[in-house]
């Protein structure tokens, strides 16, 4: 049975699925589907065309599928989609998609947004990730699986950061951040590899301690990061190591480029 306080505003079309819990002085818009056993606690307003999933718990005062905050929107039917297992604290705003990328804005599962956190429109989470307090991400911002976001930092836009990446606090970010690499400051540089996030992976130990030379190398040579990572003959001696091919195929990709080594 669902558990929905007689204060709560469930407006027609909403589709609530069981065992959903929705507290008071919450609104629910007309195009809003939750899956079963989602909590909803109270003054949280959810609007537009959004898709919640299964088992997810939702924080006081959250705003979620509101308008993209973006002059040019004129009122299209973007969408919101948050998968299964999500924890979403007080204060979180998530803006729906735009016509300016997919209309999407989307976020995986078994994610931790803390207080006061801002996804802006069209901005693609993965899955597992952690986003401290006061993070603001602007529109058009993709972030992998098992990202670490320190608090205070703020994403600008059209910036990708890899997977298993981790950002120190209160850093500002205007250059991608390769898979499995540490980050900070504002403007942030590159300060490592994110080893304790590889071990916690259950990664090669080998492989680990490679991916490692193969950084410092990297930071060490006269050629830029992309130069490095499309050398062959460089290249050559980590054929095999898995993580270093996803770390040189991020930079390859990366259309804005990466930050510079911290010195």
């Amino acid at each position: 049975m669902n558990k929905i306080h007689d204060k709560a505003v469930i407006e027609d079309g909403a589709e609530i699925g069981d065992g959903v819990e929705i507290g008071a002085y919450s609104v629910i818009g007309p195009q809003v589907k939750i899956g079963k056993n989602t909590k909803i606690l109270s003054h949280t307003v959810i609007e537009g065309k959004t898709t919640i999933g299964e088992d997810n718990i939702i924080y006081h005062h959250c705003a979620l599928g509101t308008a993209p905050q973006d002059l040019t929107y004129a009122d299209e039917p973007t969408i919101l989609e948050i998968g299964n297992g999500n924890l979403i604290r007080e204060f979180v705003s998530i803006n729906r998609g735009s016509l300016k990328q997919d209309g999407l804005t989307k976020l995986g599962s078994r994610n931790m947004l803390m207080a006061y956190c801002h996804l802006g429109h069209d901005v693609i989470l993965g899955d597992d990730i952690r986003i401290v307090n006061s993070c603001n991400l602007a529109g058009h911002v993709t972030v992998g699986n098992k990202v670490i976001l320190s608090g205070g930092t703020s994403v600008g836009q059209f910036i990708s950061i890899g997977q298993g990446a981790f950002i120190g606090g209160h850093s500002g970010i205007d250059k991608d951040i390769p898979s499995f690499c540490t980050a900070l400051g504002n403007r942030v540089k590159l300060k490592g590899i994110n080893i304790i996030g590889l071990k916690r992976m259950g990664l090669d130990k080998k492989d680990i301690s490679e991916t490692v030379d193969f950084y410092r190398q990297m930071e060490a040579s006269n050629l830029s990061p992309r130069s490095f990572s499309e050398n062959d003959e460089i290249m050559k001696e980590y054929t095999g190591n898995k993580i270093i091919k996803i770390i040189s195929t991020f930079i390859k990709d990366s259309k804005v480029g990466i930050p510079p080594f911290w010195s």
